[in-house]
């Protein structure tokens, strides 16, 4: 094949031409993203259950839900929360590779059965399923600048502007308000009302029948009487739009003929529709929308179409009022991108001085530097077909491959190059003949380096995903890399290259004339270091054993990860005050936190924006959270100005605060697994024993992490219990009262918690009415005692005739994991431990828990432990199908030996620098060593390859062994730095996505050194011996030609 091309240039041209334009025209067409879809689908039940508290929510509806899902395909497990606001979430999460729209419909499916059994104030509000994500992409905030408009405005501005346009926009699942629309609030007076021999029932029929949209009909209409002239709409009652016409609505007429309205009894206004969060931005009136990416949508198209939206709409909002992106998730994904796109480019550059230092021809250094861009934009065009995006890992996996893929091209230049310098025939000649040597050991090597990388692309759950990018983008890098290097390379070597009169391959003058000569000394110290090796053979054996045990220890000691953080230029900060805590209380905690970072570390921090009644843990009036985003990465210099360390302040200075706790937190690396780093895990109920002896074990643990030196930062992601007021009915009181236990029910969760009633039309919006005590009649324990229930006689009844009432401590919020009870528990490894270590603590910890309790990990924890236990398998996996492949190609089960041994060479290497630099045993590391233990091959093969065809030849194993250590020393380091220094960039990067970066970079930096040092030595060694061992391959080998008697040579190994 390859003559073919060489005997038709432009052929080879058109080839790498069209895969050159496939892979720009893919580039275009490519999403671009931080990562590929990570997190396993997930499906959110929701709904909301008014006055109910988490208890009630739970009996009746979150375990009647729960005990319909069953039977679902892939589902991994389930967790829900129910909360004392009447706030439902159930959230599936399914197997990895699962089709989130059949998971949707199933759960739908299955939610039908369960929706007759739920309560009908559950069913009036409806039940949501929806894909689901497990955080915010983005924030979209308004604030008034001046002040003008107060934070219900906004909120209501926010819900009827911005909320349904962007919700229609590609890419966006879900979006939360955080605040709340305008809605009609009729405040009642109870004792107006009871005077007047009202309820509250009075007053929703009444808003029921006056407050509704009447279709009449029309006259004339059809069927009509023969003659009929006539056919009009008749237009009667429609719904109500003002508080003046609310406040008429008739609610009795007496004997008398004198009138009751509502006005008479309640105050009616446009207000909240909850009163639930308070936002601010930077300390400013605000409220805001936070916006989830739809599963499988791409991050970056969708904020840049929510940007573009909320730029058109914000044209026509008023001039105090502007738009704010408090938390976005995309400016730290795009640097990412271009900082790895910055390090392709360094690295190409890298490679094409090291070829030119080793082939000191600028002709032949351009020739594989050609190879770079063809062989890459077909990558880009492959990751298109296989459904791929751009990412980081993708990137990653090119910057590995750069130093891989030009191997090819370097090997048949300097053949070439040879021939031409050493047997004087053209660069055509020349070309035909090298590939003639080298076609088959190309694909071979081609093929052993793939193997290596391909077993990586069959793993599952979200550490399967990661492995994929890299495992598809460097075998089909290697692919294209063989096949431009039969193809392209010895076209460009025939055409480029130029036939030369000298008698030497290398300079002799100057810079490279030193450098040459300064080599070729040690290229004959190697060799007697080599020999002496060879001859000492048992003593470099045991220095091997105790090499491989040092990486056991090493593999031992290195502790365990997930993925590193990164600095994302974002964090956040939640409050939690004691149970019971006002809003007005909460308030002035996050105050604080807004004056912490706002001046304390103005320096670093950008914006923040605060709000009140909502976290991560759930809502309520004590809890906060704020989205503190850090100026551009570019803006904040040293180590003090990293996230990480901002964040450190921070909960320095948040532990003397005296109203509650604050914690200062960064995002994980992968923002869909979660919210917080560390790690995540629940405490479930598995003997059922009951809520207050599981709170008793989640105290128990919580005190035991508090005083272990590995953890830090350990809470409950959830809401203590607080102060309840139990109200008791006495059933037979209420009988000779004549009252009705409905009626009763009635009163008191509308007047304590509000009853929304129907709708009205506000500015062309439906909006909700709501009905609920006055503020001044709901504020003590004394208020439900006034309020009043009418007999069946129609006598009026105060609650103190026939209820009591008694103080408890109750849930504020309840948590299920998979049908059981259990509590969220997050935490943080101390500094100098890894999440690995952490977790691993934990679970020693839960030990001394009392029975009927277990741990189970969660989110981002659980894709660790399931990380951790593929590795192993991946390890032995590759290993064993680059020794199957070896032994097909050399047709033999002992020469692969030779090669497999050099692998710990690099590992103990690539383990060191990930040591040495405090770096996790983690995904990255993992392909860091699965790419070190590809390249060490390589060069053992490199070096076993020319000692086989010695063989052939006649020659001796030792002989055989020196000679090709000796000629293959050259092309060795010179692939080997030419792959060093193209990762290097990553291994010394800063910014955005460094983290990433250098675990990748450092560890394959440090394998590589030691496999090429060390290896250079090892590897003849390991070559005689395995002859030794196996001397029937060995005498499968031609008999040496020529006369005198054959002896052993002096570096075979000798018999002690």
């Amino acid at each position: 094949m390859s003559r073919y091309f060489i005997d038709r240039p432009i052929f080879a041209w058109v080839i790498a031409i069209v895969m050159m334009l496939a892979g720009v025209l893919a580039i275009r067409a490519l999403p671009i993203a931080q990562f590929p879809e990570i997190a396993p689908p997930a499906v959110e039940i929701q709904t909301l259950y008014p006055g109910a508290d988490a208890s009630t929510l739970e009996k009746t509806t979150t375990t009647v839900i729960e005990q319909q899902m069953k039977g679902i395909d892939n589902l991994r497990y389930f967790a829900s929360t129910s909360d004392s606001a009447g706030n439902l979430s159930i959230i599936l999460t399914f197997e990895q590779g699962t089709n989130s729209d059949i998971a949707q419909v199933q759960v739908q499916n299955k939610l039908q059965q369960a929706m007759p059994l739920l309560p009908q104030e559950v069913q009036q509000q409806g039940v949501r399923v929806q894909k689901s994500s497990a955080s915010f992409l983005m924030i979209v905030g308004l604030y008034s600048q001046d002040g003008s408009h107060d934070q219900a405005d906004i909120a209501d501005y926010v819900a009827s502007e911005l909320q349904d346009p962007i919700s229609r926009i590609t890419g966006v699942g879900d979006t939360l308000l955080l605040g709340a629309q305008y809605a009609m609030r009729v405040w009642v007076d109870p004792v107006k009302l009871a005077n007047l021999n009202l309820t509250f029932s009075d007053i929703k029929s009444a808003i029921l029948k006056q407050n509704a949209q009447i279709s009449a009909g029309q006259i004339g209409n059809l069927p009509a009487k023969p003659g009929q002239a006539l056919n009009v709409t008749v237009s009667a009652q429609s719904r109500l739009e003002t508080p003046e016409q609310f406040r008429d609505i008739l609610l009795r007429t007496n004997p008398d003929g004198s009138t009751i309205t509502l006005k008479d009894v309640a105050r009616v206004e446009i207000g909240a529709e909850n009163y639930s969060f308070d936002a601010r931005f930077n300390g400013k009136p605000a409220s805001g929308l936070g916006i989830r990416l739809a599963p499988g949508a791409n991050a970056l198209n969708t904020v840049e179409a929510v940007k573009a939206e909320v730029a058109e709409l914000s044209k026509q909002f008023p001039a105090d009022l502007k738009i704010v992106y408090p938390y976005d998730t995309t400016p730290f994904v795009r640097l990412s991108i271009e900082q790895v796109v910055h390090t392709l480019i360094e690295a190409v550059v890298l490679v094409f001085f090291v070829m030119f230092l080793f082939l000191q021809n600028w002709r032949a250094t351009l020739i594989p530097t050609i190879a770079v861009p063809v062989v890459l934009l077909g990558v880009f065009a492959v990751l298109l077909a296989a459904g791929f995006s751009i990412n980081t890992l993708t990137l990653f996996g090119m910057v590995l491959a750069i130093g891989l893929l030009v191997d090819d091209a370097i090997v048949v230049v300097e053949n070439v190059e040879r021939l031409i310098q050493e047997e004087g025939l053209s660069p055509r000649e020349a070309a035909r003949k090298s590939m003639d040597e080298l076609s088959g050991a190309l694909i071979g090597i081609g093929v052993v380096l793939s193997a290596v990388f391909l077993p990586m692309a069959f793993f599952g759950g979200s550490t399967g995903v990661i492995y994929r990018q890299f495992s598809i983008t460097i075998v089909t890098s290697m692919a294209l890399s063989v096949l431009v290097a039969l193809i392209l390379t010895p076209a460009l070597c025939a055409t480029i290259l130029k036939p030369s009169a000298s008698t030497h391959h290398h300079e002799r003058k100057g810079f490279f004339g030193w450098f040459n000569r300064t080599f070729d000394r040690n290229v004959v110290r190697y060799g007697e270091g080599v020999a002496r090796v060879n001859r000492n053979w048992k003593r470099s054996m045991l220095l091997y054993v105790l090499i491989v045990v040092g990486m056991g220890a090493l593999f031992a000691r290195l502790p365990s990860g997930f993925l590193p953080d990164e600095d994302q230029g974002i964090l956040f900060a939640q409050a939690s005050l004691p149970t019971g805590a006002t809003m007005e209380q909460t308030l002035g905690a996050m105050k604080q936190i807004e004056d912490h970072f706002l001046v304390g570390e103005k320096a670093n921090v950008s914006t923040v924006f605060a709000i009140g009644g909502y976290g991560f843990s759930g809502q309520g009036q004590n809890v906060g959270l704020a989205f503190i985003r850090l100026k551009d990465w570019e803006e904040r210099h040293g180590a003090d100005s990293r996230a990480q360390a901002i964040a450190e302040r921070a909960n320095k200075a948040f532990s003397t605060m005296r109203a509650g706790q604050a914690l200062t937190f960064a995002p994980p690396a992968v923002i869909e697994l979660g919210n917080a780093t560390g790690f995540d895990l629940q405490l479930v109920d598995v003997g059922r024993i009951g809520h207050e002896r599981l709170i008793a074990a989640r105290d128990k643990l919580l005190g035991l992490a508090g005083q272990d030196k590995m953890l830090t930062q350990v809470r409950p992601n959830g809401l203590e219990d607080v102060p309840q007021l139990k109200v008791k009915v006495d059933q037979p009181r209420a009988g000779a009262l004549g009252l009705d236990q409905g009626e009763i029910n009635d009163t008191l969760s509308t007047a304590l918690g509000g009853s929304y009633v129907n709708d009205f039309v506000d500015r062309g919006r439906v909006k909700k009415v709501f009905v609920q005590s006055d503020a001044a009649f709901r504020g003590s324990l004394q208020d439900i005692d006034r309020l009043y229930v009418r007999g069946a006689s129609g006598t009026m009844a105060p609650f103190s005739a026939f209820a009591d009432s008694s103080w408890s401590f109750g849930p504020a919020r309840l948590e299920r994991y998979n049908g059981r009870s259990s509590v969220q528990i997050l935490g943080v490894p101390a500094p100098g431990y890894s999440s690995g270590t952490a977790m691993a603590r934990m679970e020693e910890l839960g030990e001394q828990l009392p029975e009927g309790t277990a741990l189970q990990w969660n989110g981002i924890s659980y894709e660790e432990r399931l990380s951790g236990g593929q590795a192993p398998a991946l390890y032995v996996l590759s290993i064993l199908i680059v020794f199957l492949s070896l032994a097909a190609l050399y047709e033999s089960w002992s020469v692969p030996i030779a090669v497999i041994l050099v692998i710990p060479l690099g590992v103990i290497g690539a383990l060191l620098a990930a040591l040495l630099t405090g770096l996790n045993n983690d995904i990255y590391l993992q392909v860091g060593l699965i790419t070190t233990v590809g390249v060490a091959a390589k060069n053992a093969i490199l070096i076993v390859e020319f000692a086989e065809e010695k063989m052939g030849e006649g020659m001796d194993a030792g002989k055989a062994a020196l000679e090709a250590a000796k000629l293959r020393l050259r092309p060795i380091l010179m692939t080997s730095f030419a792959f060093i220094f193209g990762v290097l960039p990553l291994a010394i990067s800063d910014g955005a996505g460094a983290g990433g970066q250098h675990a990748i970079g450092r560890s394959v930096v440090g394998g590589m050194l030691t496999a090429t040092v060390l290896a250079i030595f090892f590897v003849p060694m390991f070559f005689l011996v395995v002859k030794k061992l196996f001397r029937q391959d060995a005498a499968r080998a031609p008999a040496p030609s020529g006369g005198g008697d054959a002896r052993p040579s002096d570096l075979e190994p000798q018999e002690a």
